[in-house]
């Protein structure tokens, strides 16, 4: 009987490997066309890989808990003449040439093959490892192409040796500085980074290459509030946040343009993505067009892309192309913070905790109890100056004391 292989399909642009969650299938196990068989995580959300025709399960070489590059064969069906026809599905070893046509995606994550020959199961060590490092300790800018080497062969990067105290010329670490502090850390407990905590490492390492600044404007809520409580559903307060943020960015497209070589590129439209905290790390669904669109519209999406972030189970498509975000830390009853933007974006807005706090009135001439918030912005210095940052909060300050109009 032909055999057509399961592969590790590719789950998006940027990921070259995913971790297998779980096995919904066993061997002898009949099958149907795009059955989810195999449950896989990457850095971004928990998917599945499906079946390309009917089939009965006669390998599987995967195993849960390890790591798989995209294209690795992670398991066999035998399926009949008819159904290979049928369904289009490539037999094991088949080379898609350039006149096969490829199965397309549809909205379930119902993967295309992809045009390579199969490869054995690829165990994959992570691309970015941290290390816990003593306080206090000061490191050399300088890496020599010996260290270089070591570092790659142990998957560091020049992040993970900044703090060790280097022996060599002007401060250099050289090798044996690495060696030694491996040798006084391997005692030490540990425990293997999820994808989800080496993307967000990744993510905020490239971030941290631009020079950043943060400014905050303390913000009265009551508006908000008292409109929010006239809703049902009660919209979320980071809602009415993002619709400010949108609307003050539309008024003002520099403040959210990115720096390519000489030039400033403007975004198309005002895409923005709010940060759920999810377990071990941090997602970021995306809403269109916010600007576009008042709170009581956006209300649905919102809540469903909050929900679908915290069970990991966002698309590609909902989790790109922001051009900046809100972070409600507030929730953890953080009164200020300095948040850092996406590698892609230039700004991030943080809301802090709401607090009541006495301000002066001059139309009753007494201080009234206000619920008063933070806003922090941070930005890409690059391309915003604290003057433009500074006037972007207050507008987005303006805009929250009439939430009628958002």
């Amino acid at each position: 009987m032909p055999q057509v292989p399961i592969i590790m399909p590719q789950l998006g642009e940027s990921i070259a490997e995913a971790r297998i969650v779980r096995l919904l299938i066993s061997v002898g196990e009949d099958v149907v066309a795009d059955q989810e068989i195999i449950e896989v995580e990457t850095n971004k959300a928990t998917m599945a890989v499906t079946t390309l025709c009917a089939g009965v399960v006669t390998e599987i070489r995967a195993e849960e808990g390890e790591d798989y590059a995209v294209g690795s064969l992670l398991g066999i069906l035998e399926a009949t003449e008819e159904e290979i026809v049928r369904t289009g599905a490539p037999q094991l070893g088949e080379q898609k040439g350039p006149g096969n046509e490829e199965r397309k995606e549809d909205a379930n994550l119902h993967f295309r093959q992809t045009e390579q020959s199969y490869e054995e199961p690829k165990l994959v060590e992570p691309s970015v490892r941290g290390l816990p490092v003593p306080a206090g300790m000061k490191g050399a800018h300088y890496i020599s192409p010996r260290m270089r080497a070591r570092m790659d062969e142990l998957g560091l990067r020049e992040a993970d040796i900044s703090a060790i105290a280097g022996s060599g010329a002007g401060g250099r670490v050289t090798v044996e500085d690495l060696e030694q502090f491996l040798e006084y850390i391997s005692g030490w407990p540990d425990s293997t980074a999820s994808p989800m905590r080496l993307a967000v490492a990744d993510a905020m390492r490239r971030s941290w290459s631009r020079p950043l600044a943060t400014v905050g404007l303390p913000v009265v809520l009551d508006a908000v509030l008292e409109h929010r409580s006239r809703q049902s559903p009660k919209p979320g307060l980071t809602l009415y946040v993002l619709r400010a943020f949108a609307i003050a960015l539309a008024e003002e497209p520099a403040t959210a343009g990115f720096l390519i070589g000489e030039k400033v590129v403007h975004p198309r439209g005002y895409d923005l993505g709010v940060a759920v905290q999810v377990k071990d790390g941090v997602m970021v669904p995306v809403l269109r067009n916010v600007d576009q669109h008042r709170v009581s519209e956006l209300a649905e999406e919102y809540g469903s892309l909050v929900r679908l972030a915290r069970e990991r189970r966002l698309t590609l498509d909902q989790t790109t192309g922001g051009i900046a975000t809100v972070t409600n830390f507030g929730t953890f009853g953080l009164k200020w913070g300095t948040p850092i933007p996406l590698p892609n974006e230039t700004l991030i807005l943080g809301l802090a905790a709401g607090i009541k706090k006495p301000r002066w009135s001059d139309e009753v001439e007494a201080f009234i109890p206000v619920t008063e918030t933070e806003l922090c912005l941070t930005f890409d210095h690059r391309v915003v100056d604290g003057g433009d940052a500074g006037r972007l909060l207050q507008r987005i300050g303006a805009l929250l004391q009439s939430p009628e109009r958002l």
